[in-house]
């Protein structure tokens, strides 16, 4: 079995068939334990499926089979360790990929995203983006397909996030405000047709920005081990938030939950282009920053780079201070709403949320606390969002499910 490509033609009646044909429903719970770093070794999957050893060899055998995984060929121990040593598991280098798109309201970036959340390549789009949806995914999807050319590696799928909540089950962009595209946009059909227009197969996919950024840390980052986890995010414009409750992103009926940007969290603030007044989304974003610390933008790099570049770099001139302390008390009243309503276990905060955190961490903690009846009982761990491009693992995260449920069946 284990040197078959197809395992489902090995010889009848072997040992080796029969534990495998027991544990083939437990490919894709192994192979997800092996993507998120849950199974490091045979002997933590074997435990972790609850089956024997020899059916957990068969399982691991099969996935390095399907060209997934990689099952080290002598048992190694961890330093101070007791008892046997066991093979360890990790995903295939060399395995297949999913392309992945983000669009924000600077440009878009495209990248192959392996298992494990491991970005092979990424490359860089335009800094406008076109109000015809229809031309930027096609352009993105070819600066995608170069990828897949150029590193030669075998695609299963492709997912796309963006900056604007996407409806379910139709899959369309209900307001993607800041990238000027139609109300509505059918985003997945669009995406859809690219990806077949360019030639590639498997699967595509859609989803807001930061919901995808939380699935990604869930699975790979600053989330992992949280039940309730919330995320908070600002990138070029705008604010997200995203909920993963028992371990499931929370999308709602529709996929239209946690539109936290549009939280009031000044009365008196600036308008909103929701018809309110100091949403999240108009106070706590890099706009937001630059304005309030006097600054005008340009055009030279993203309004998330200079805002970040700003308090990073110039947080002891008294304009940017006052500024970011406004922010990060804008930010810390809707996170303690937040809190109130949903309780949970852990905040991640990406973007420029996560540069606030870094700058005045006691500031944002103490706002949070205060004004929450969770925080006050014992405080809520506030941590930054650790993935580099955490939106583009996370639109990953899309295409590769199909493959974690059944692998067999994806790849056949």
């Amino acid at each position: 079995m284990s040197g078959t490509a197809d395992p489902r033609h090995a010889g009848d009646g072997t040992t080796s068939r029969t534990r495998l044909d027991r544990g083939r429903g437990a490919l894709g719970p192994a192979l997800e334990l092996v993507h998120t770093g849950r199974a490091p070794t045979r002997a933590v999957l074997t435990a972790e499926l609850g089956v024997t050893r020899a059916t957990a060899g068969a399982v691991a055998a099969e996935l390095e089979a399907l060209g997934l995984i990689r099952v080290d060929a002598r048992p190694g121990a961890a330093a101070g360790s007791q008892g046997r040593p066991s093979h360890r598991l990790a995903v295939a280098e060399d395995g297949p990929v999913v392309l992945a798109v983000q669009i924000h309201a600077d440009g878009f970036r495209a990248a192959l995203v392996g298992l494990g959340g491991r970005i092979v390549a990424t490359a860089p789009g335009c800094e406008t983006v076109d109000s015809d949806p229809s031309k930027v995914l096609a352009a993105v999807v070819e600066v995608g397909a170069d990828l897949l050319r150029t590193t030669g590696r075998r695609c299963v799928g492709a997912g796309l996030a963006v900056p604007s909540a996407v409806a379910e089950p139709d899959g369309r962009a209900l307001n993607p405000l800041h990238l000027a595209w139609p109300v509505g946009a059918p985003v997945r059909r669009l995406f859809t047709e690219c990806v077949r227009a360019a030639g590639l197969t498997g699967p595509a996919f859609a989803g807001n920005d930061v919901n995808l950024a939380a699935l990604a840390e869930h699975r790979h980052g600053a989330g992992r081990g949280a039940r309730d986890l919330l995320c908070v995010a600002t990138g070029h414009r705008g604010v997200g938030g995203a909920l993963v409750l028992d371990g499931r992103l929370h999308t709602g009926s529709s996929g239209l939950a946690l539109e936290v940007g549009h939280l009031t969290v000044n009365p008196e603030g600036r308008p909103c282009h929701c018809g309110s007044r100091g949403c999240l989304d108009v106070e706590a974003d890099p706009l937001a920053l630059l304005t309030a610390a006097g600054r005008v933008p340009g055009p030279e790099v993203s309004l998330l780079r200079q805002a970040d570049d700003l308090v990073r770099h110039h947080y002891d001139d008294p304009a940017v201070r006052t500024a970011t302390e406004a922010l990060i008390d804008r930010l810390g009243l809707g996170l303690a709403g937040l809190v109130n309503i949903l309780n949970p276990d852990r905040i991640i905060l990406g973007g420029l949320h996560r540069t606030l955190l870094d700058v005045d961490p006691e500031r944002l903690r103490a706002v949070v606390a205060d004004r929450s009846l969770w925080g006050q009982s014992g405080g809520v761990p506030i941590l930054a969002c650790t993935l580099e491009h955490n939106s583009l693992v996370g639109a990953a995260e899309l295409a590769w499910q199909p493959v974690l449920d059944d692998p067999l069946a994806a790849l056949s």
